[in-house]
């Protein structure tokens, strides 16, 4: 299938506009590349430290050339459902590199937090930032240059983009990414959401909304919505760096333990010891973040994503912006329907075809570069177009299905659910944002009326529950952007703006911070660019100014006259206390040195220009056969 013009037109875009950055990257990358095993740069005592707590055998093995040692990088903690089924792959790697003559060493652990436990705590503003914190953790995981290819385990919401951001900081290592899976499909995604709004009512107890969230949330494994944890899982797979159909395995399942032995295994052939290398420079280039792009504007996938995929591509030397996501998603339809976007969670979607099946129509449109390379099999992502399957304990592949297994999830692209991808961008006297329209109703997309101005999350809740609230407004949440706070998620304003709308009321939010993943049915200006600490338009509104959010021709205005606006003074505010308690201490250093949410809402940058002349290798280990 030929590739659409406007994915042609924005991947060369793309391209052009990187020229620069993505050269100097490739160069570094190029500069730090060794085609013998990576540990022969490090001297005997150097090597000594690094296999000192291996066995007798690893270590024979990490002496000799030619022999693979394989990197683990893993976000394990046992407190946190996605994360716990990580404990036991390491093993798993490590017993099936050994069958090859390869070794495994786990590298590092890095740091994950969950913004389900954190929402509407002080915590949940060191979330956004915890993402460059793992970026960091996993380049300290890798800085000792003992490994030849790397396996990253994670699933969160910012853990995914942290271990890519790192990884590519290390773009001459092949990666490959192995998640661990949903948990069992539990109390429905439409059941939890209306039992959250009759708790906002104050129709039910706190312990009856425990009972009803501990049904939803129940065991080990990822939660099942499609927030921004799924929505990594997608990229992964839709960036060529996991296994193909193997993203949704449920943890324990017998198709998760043969997918995660054969991404051990193919860690050890895509290494620049054998034929078939594959750094992660390659794999991550303008054609995967393309790729990536499409396949969140097909399955409606997270927000969130509107900063990360803006950091990953960065790390790899790709500007992106927002202007790139608006033109993918105007031409890419919407094929899946997963809570928020519908009722099926994501074991409801894989079932029905998933990620595979949507990747397959996507190719028939010419809407993603089949030709992009990946981590597994030799057809580039158009080999991906499959279903994961166990023969025999071991991985294998089998054909798609011809339709979908269930056209109220997943639809063809020849009747789509919409026919774009739901995500737009606003523009207007307030700046620029963002805004996911796939879950909101089409009568919901104009919205004007007066201002209802807070600078807390708990004070718009405050005003909910006195009562203050009953009137058509638009509430506007300030002084939430990643320099005022660490740009939490608003999740607690779900629920509350969705009774208001369900009772009539004309509702919207406009926001210098996130919402999330699970962004719903009510319209939310999010993303707000520049943020009111950064004396953005959004710090002169005031309470009563009309406001017109339209999401049809992409528009976000304060409806008061130029002059009058333009002369107003920002408001200012205290924030002394969201820089203490639970740790936010410690992330003053980050809150100056973030930069804006249209450029990844990151503390690293722009891509660096600057490459060596050459790295001093003097001193390295001479291998037996080398001497």
């Amino acid at each position: 299938m030929t590739l659409h013009s406007e994915i042609d037109r924005v991947t060369d875009r793309i391209r052009d506009r990187s020229a620069a950055s993505r050269s100097a990257y490739l160069k570094r990358v190029e500069l730090a590349r060794r085609q013998k095993p990576q540990r022969g740069n490090l001297s005997c005592s150097n090597l000594a430290h690094g296999f000192a707590a291996c066995g007798g055998a690893e270590k024979n093995t990490l002496a000799e050339t030619r022999s693979i040692n394989v990197g683990i990088v893993s976000s394990y903690n046992d407190m946190l459902s996605a994360h716990q089924p990580l404990e036991v792959l390491p093993a798993q790697i490590k017993q099936a590199v050994a069958t090859v003559g390869a070794v495994a060493q786990f590298a590092g652990g890095v740091p994950a937090m969950c913004d389900g436990v954190t929402q509407g705590q002080p915590g949940m503003e060191l979330s956004l930032f915890s993402r460059d914190v793992i970026a960091q953790a996993t380049a300290v995981a890798l800085s000792h240059n003992m490994f030849d290819s790397v396996l990253c385990l994670g699933v969160c919401d910012k853990i995914v983009p942290g271990l890519l951001i790192g990884a590519l900081t290390f773009g001459h290592l092949p990666t490959i990414f192995v998640p661990a899976g949903p948990m069992p499909s539990g109390l429905s995604n439409d059941d939890k959401r209306r039992i959250r709004e009759r708790y906002a009512k104050g129709k039910l107890t706190q312990r009856e909304l425990l009972e009803a969230e501990s049904a939803a949330y129940h065991s080990p494994g990822t939660c099942t919505f499609y927030g921004t944890a799924n929505s990594n899982q997608m990229l992964m797979e839709m960036m060529g760096l996991h296994l193909p159909g193997a993203t949704f395995a449920q943890p324990d399942s017998a198709l998760r333990q043969a997918a995660t032995r054969e991404s051990a295994l193919q860690a050890t052939r895509i290494t620049d010891l054998g034929d078939d290398y594959r750094p992660i420079s390659q794999i991550v280039d303008e054609r995967a973040i393309v790729n990536g792009l499409a396949g969140l504007m097909a399955t409606g996938g997270s927000t969130n994503h509107t900063l990360h995929l803006i950091a990953i591509a960065r790390a790899a030397g790709i500007n992106i912006n927002w202007d790139d996501f608006e033109t993918i998603s105007s031409v890419v339809p919407l094929l899946a329907r997963v809570y928020p976007n519908g009722s099926a969670d994501v074991n409801h979607f894989d079932d029905a075809g998933g990620i595979n099946y949507v990747l397959n129509q996507l190719l028939n449109k010419g809407l993603i570069h089949g030709d992009a390379q990946t981590v597994y099999g030799d057809s580039g992502l158009a080999g991906y177009a499959c279903r994961a399957a166990v023969s025999n304990e071991t991985f294998t592949l089998a054909p798609l299905p011809g339709k979908s297994g269930d056209s109220t999830i997943v639809r063809d692209a020849d009747e789509p659910f919409a026919p774009d991808g739901g995500l737009r961008l606003l523009r207007g006297n307030l700046g620029r944002s963002v805004i996911k329209t796939s879950a909101v109703k089409r009568e919901h997309w104009v919205v004007e009326a007066p201002a209802r101005v807070f600078n807390s999350q708990r004070a718009f809740q405050d005003a909910f529950e006195a009562g203050t609230l009953n009137e058509d407004f638009i509430a506007v949440v300030r002084f939430q952007g990643p320099k005022a706070n660490g740009m939490p998620e608003l999740h607690k304003l779900t629920p509350p703006l969705a009774v208001l709308q369900s009772a009539g009321r004309k509702v919207a939010l406009v926001t210098d911070g996130r919402m999330s993943g699970a962004s719903g049915k009510v319209p939310a200006a999010i993303h707000l660019s520049p943020e009111a600490l950064d004396q953005g338009p959004i710090a002169r509104i005031r309470d009563g100014d009309p406001m017109r959010l339209d999401a049809e021709r992409g528009k976000l205005e304060v409806l008061v006259e130029r002059a009058e606006f333009d002369q107003r003074k920002p408001q200012r505010v205290d924030l002394a206390d969201n820089t203490v308690l639970m740790g936010r201490e410690l992330f003053e250093p980050l809150r100056k040195m973030v930069g804006p949410a249209e450029e990844g809402a990151s503390i690293f940058g722009p891509a660096p220009l600057h490459v060596p002349d050459s790295v001093d290798t003097s001193g390295g280990y001479t291998f037996p056969e080398d001497a």
